[in-house]
Parts: structure tokens; sequence; C-alpha cells
């Protein structure tokens, strides 16, 4: 009995780290009320060219994911090879896609996980057609899906017990995939805030650092 109490109370302080984290972040990292996506969430972007990366962890070093999480060992997982879509209409457009697997330490030492996924197409078309084809299927499936903007939206995860949280975010010619899963043994409704200020602020990240500032915003189709 004591053992379980003890345990119970310490959910509860993680649980109330991670909503400090997530309300601190939503202030600094240009989310506040006067933002386009309201608080905590990445305002919708004009269309931008994307590049492509062999080295996609770099990207997660530059600023921190949100307060009190440090990025630990990473692996990136890049294919410089243009792979082929499945479009409109039978065209079948190409894409590279590069990734991140990163450990993250939370606040107390526990072990979280952080995965992303981008996909860098040639055009701003097939880019959107994607998106939409995910969305359709999660909305389908019943996966709770759960709009952040126009161009993004986040459902549930799990990965093997572990609650999590993916968001998918449509940018011009960037098709964007985060993940991030919380320790084994937590509760969901205790972690959803620390998992949604890790996929948004590494999704807004990483679309930032995968911006090519010298391309022409192309017009979405």
């Amino acid at each position: 009995m004591r053992r379980s109490r003890g345990a119970e109370l310490g959910r509860a302080r993680v649980a109330a780290l991670i909503t400090s984290a997530a309300v601190a972040v939503s202030g600094c990292s240009g989310g506040g009320q006067g933002g386009a996506g309201g608080p905590g969430k990445p305002a919708a972007r004009a269309p931008g060219v994307h590049s492509w990366t062999g080295s996609p962890c770099d990207l997660l070093a530059g600023a921190p994911l949100t307060r009190g999480f440090a990025v630990g060992s990473t692996t990136d997982s890049a294919d410089p090879d243009a792979r082929e879509d499945i479009g409109e209409n039978g065209a079948r457009p190409r894409y590279r896609q590069t990734g991140c697997l990163a450990d993250l330490t939370g606040p107390d030492g526990t072990l979280w996980r952080l995965s992303t996924t981008a996909a860098v197409y040639e055009d701003v078309g097939p880019a959107h057609h994607a998106y939409r084809v995910k969305e359709d299927l999660d909305r389908a499936h019943g996966r709770g899906t759960e709009r952040v903007h126009d161009a993004a939206y986040a459902k549930p995860a799990d990965d093997q017990g572990r609650p999590g949280r993916t968001l998918l975010l449509w940018n011009g010619d960037l098709l964007l995939s985060v993940s991030a899963y919380a320790p084994y043994g937590s509760k969901e409704h205790e972690v959803r805030d620390g998992l949604g200020a890790i996929v948004e602020n590494t999704a807004r990240l990483m679309e930032d650092e995968l911006r090519d500032g010298d391309a022409p915003s192309p017009t979405p189709s």
C-alpha cells in the first residue's frame, strides 16, 4: 500500500512538472494568444520550399524542445534516394525522406522517445495530396484526430504500452510527422500536455530548419 501510494505521488509530481513545462514553452515559443494557432499551437505558415538533409538529428540541437527535457542519444535515418509516391490520377510524384530517432530525458530523469520523419517532395501538390490522404485514413479509422491548425493535426499514439502523440504537418513541399512517447507505465492524461509541447515544438523547429530561406514560396494547389 505504501509503495503504491508512493508511485501515485511520483506520477502526480511528474505530471505537475510537465504541465508547468508545457505552459512555459507555449509562452516563449511564439504560441501565445496573439499567434494564429492559439496558445501553444504552431501558427499557420505560408507554404515554402524545403531542403533535404542527411543529418536531421542536428536540427534538434539548436534549441530546447521544451523546458526540463534534454535530448540524449540520436540516430539519423536519412535516405538520399528519391522515392515514388502514388499521387492523383495515376501520377507518381517523387520525394526524399529524412528522419531522426532521439532519446529524451524528462524533468525527473525518466526516458522519453522522439521520432521525426520529413518527406520533401519535388512539388507542392503531391505533398498536399499525401497529407489529405493520411488525414482521411486516420479519420476513417477513428484515430481521434485533433486539428492543430489548417495544415496540421494530432492524434494519440502508442508504443508497446507507452502513451504517445503524433503530429502531422503539411507546408508547401514538406510533409512532416513527429511522434513522442512517454515512459513505460505513464498515464495518458498525466503526460498529454508534455507530449503536446514536445511534438508541436519539434514540428515547428524542424519546419523552420528545413526551410530554404532563399527559395520563392510556391502557391499550394
